[in-house]
C-alpha cells in the first residue's frame, strides 16, 4: 500500500469514529479534523482547519488561559487531559457537553510536533443527569409526607392520623371527594407501618360485578363457574401479612359485605365454589367518596359492616378547603410536568396563580395535575400564564377563603409558615418541626435561608 492509499486509509478509519477527533500543532493551529468533529461542533472541515482551536471557546480552555495562559500550552507541559468534562460552543451558538481527552504528538526524535484531542458529546446524558437530580430532590422536598404534600393544618392533622394509624392492625376507612388522594393516604398508611415489607393489594369495588368480585377478592377454585378452568388465588390471600386497600367501597353488594363482614372478624376466606376456609393476615384498608350513612338509612350498606370497617376514619379535605397547599402543588406538579415535556418553561406566573386559587376545584388535586400536563402542552413561552390554562379556570371569581396566603409567592409562604409555626412554639425549633411535619434540620435550613436565626437565637 503506498503513501496516497494509506493516507486515504486512515482518513476513512478516523471519519468512521462515532467521537470528534481534532488535530492540532505546538501552536493551537486545527490542522486536521473527522467527520464526528463536524456534526458535534457545526463547523465543516474547509472553515475550521488553520483556526485557532480558541474558536471553539471550550469552557476549560478558558479556565487555563486565566490562570495560566494558552490552554494549548498547559496541555503540552502536562503531555495528556484525560476525561475532562467541560463544554464547547458551536458555530450555531449551542452550547454542547463534551468528555475530552487529548495528548501530545511526538516524532521519533521525541520532539512535540502537535496534538490529538478526541470529543465525546455527552450533552442528551447530562440533560438525563439533570432530569434525575431534579426528581430526587423532587421526592425528598420538606412538604412531602409519603408522596403526600400539604403544609396547611388540615394535611399535617391527616398527616398525625396516618402515622398514628400505621402503627395499628385495625381496619382504616378514609373518607373523601374523588381526587383527593385516598389512595395515597392508603399506600401512605402502608408504608409506614410494620406491615411495609408485606404486599400492598388494590381493588377497587366498583370495577367489576358482584360475582367477578368476589372471585377477585377470595379467589376461586376450577369448574367454580363457567370459564373457571383452573384454581385462582384471591386478592386477600395475595395480601397475607400485608395491606389491602378496598377503593369504592360504598358500592360494594350487600351480599359481599356479609362476606368480607366474616373475613374481619375470622380471618378466613372461602375460594368460591369451595368451602374450605383459607386463614389471612390482612389489614383492610378502604375508602370512599359516598356519604355511607344515608346508604346505610337505604338499606343499601349493612351498619354492622360499617361499624367493623369505621374503626380509624381519616377524611381527606378538599382542595377548596385547603387553598394555601395549591401553590405547593402547583409547583410540584408544574416542575413534574416540564421535565416530562423537556420544554424550557421556567416559573408559574403570578396571575396563573391567581387564577388557580381563586378555581373552586371540583376535580380537587387530581383535577389540578391534570391542569399542569395541559399547561405545559399549552404554553409556548418562558412562563405559565393564565391563557395556557384550561378555560374554567381563566374565568374563576375570587375564592371565598382567605388567599393571601395562598397567593404569595412560594418562599414568601414558606417563610410565614415558618414564622407562624416559631411563634406557636415560643421558638422551640423541635416543636415548631413538628408543627410544619418537617425535621428539625430542615427547620433550621429555612431560618438561616430566611435570615431568621438572629431574631430567634439557638434552640
Amino acid at each position: 500500500m503506498n503513501r496516497h492509499n494509506l493516507n486515504e486509509y486512515w482518513k476513512t478509519v478516523v471519519d468512521s469514529i462515532q467521537d470528534g477527533v481534532m488535530i492540532v500543532d505546538p501552536d493551537g493551529t486545527i490542522v486536521s479534523v473527522n467527520r464526528a468533529f463536524e456534526e458535534i461542533t457545526g463547523y465543516p472541515h474547509k472553515e475550521i482547519l488553520g483556526k485557532s482551536c480558541t474558536t471553539l471557546n471550550c469552557s476549560s480552555c478558558q479556565i487555563a488561559r486565566e490562570e495560566n495562559g494558552c490552554h494549548w500550552c498547559v496541555m503540552f507541559r502536562r503531555g495528556n487531559l484525560s476525561r475532562q468534562r467541560c463544554s464547547l460552543i458551536r458555530k450555531d451558538g449551542r452550547t454542547v457537553t463534551i468528555l475530552k481527552n487529548a495528548s501530545v504528538i511526538k516524532d521519533g526524535d521525541g520532539t512535540v510536533t502537535g496534538a490529538v484531542e478526541t470529543m465525546t458529546d455527552i450533552t442528551d446524558l447530562v440533560a438525563k443527569e439533570t432530569q434525575i437530580e431534579n426528581f430526587r430532590r423532587e421526592l425528598g422536598a420538606e412538604d412531602r409526607f409519603h408522596g403526600m404534600i400539604g403544609a396547611s393544618a388540615a394535611m399535617r392533622r391527616v398527616f398525625d392520623l396516618v402515622e398514628n394509624a400505621a402503627q395499628s392492625d385495625a381496619p382504616v376507612i378514609i373518607f373523601g371527594e374523588s381526587g383527593t388522594g385516598k389512595e395515597l393516604v392508603a399506600r401512605a398508611i402502608h408504608e409506614a407501618g410494620t406491615r411495609s415489607k408485606k404486599p400492598f393489594v388494590k381493588m377497587n369495588c366498583a370495577a367489576l360485578n358482584e360475582s367477578l368480585l368476589e372471585s377477585e377478592l377470595f379467589g376461586h377454585v376450577k369448574g367454580a363457574f363457567t370459564g373457571a378452568i383452573r384454581e385462582r388465588e384471591g386478592r386477600f390471600e395475595a395480601a397475607h401479612g400485608g395491606n389491602i386497600f378496598l377503593d369504592e367501597i360504598g358500592d360494594l353488594p350487600l351480599a359481599t359485605q356479609v362476606k368480607l363482614l366474616r373475613v374481619l372478624e375470622e380471618k378466613v376466606v372461602e375460594r368460591v365454589g369451595d368451602n374450605r376456609p383459607i386463614h389471612v393476615d390482612v389489614r383492610i384498608i378502604s375508602a370512599t367518596n359516598r356519604n355511607l350513612a344515608q346508604l346505610i338509612e337505604r338499606g343499601a350498606f349493612r351498619e354492622d359492616f360499617f361499624y367493623r370497617i369505621n374503626v380509624i376514619p381519616i377524611w381527606m379535605p378538599p382542595l377548596r378547603e385547603r387553598r394555601e397547599d395549591i401553590p405547593l402543588l402547583a409547583e410540584s406538579f408544574f416542575s413534574r410536568a416540564r421535565m416530562k415535556s423537556g420544554k424550557p418553561i421556567q416559573a408559574i406566573s403570578r396571575t396563573a396563580l391567581d387564577a388557580l386559587t381563586n378555581y373552586h376545584w371540583p376535580g380537587n388535586v387530581r383535577e389540578l395535575r391534570s391542569c399542569f400536563e395541559y399547561a405545559v402542552v399549552a404554553c409556548t413561552g418562558p412562563s405559565i400564564e393564565p391563557e395556557h390554562l384550561p378555560a374554567q379556570m381563566q374565568t374563576a371569581r375570587p375564592a371565598l377563603a382567605e388567599p393571601s396566603a395562598a397567593l404569595a409567592s412560594l418562599e414568601e409562604l414558606k417563610k410565614q409558615r415558618l414564622v407562624k409555626a416559631l411563634q406557636e412554639s415560643g421558638g422551640n425549633q423541635s416543636e415548631a418541626a413538628r408543627r410544619l411535619g418537617i425535621s428539625r434540620t430542615s427547620v433550621w435550613n429555612q431560618m438561616k435561608r430566611f435570615h431568621l436565626v438572629g431574631e430567634w437565637g439557638a434552640e
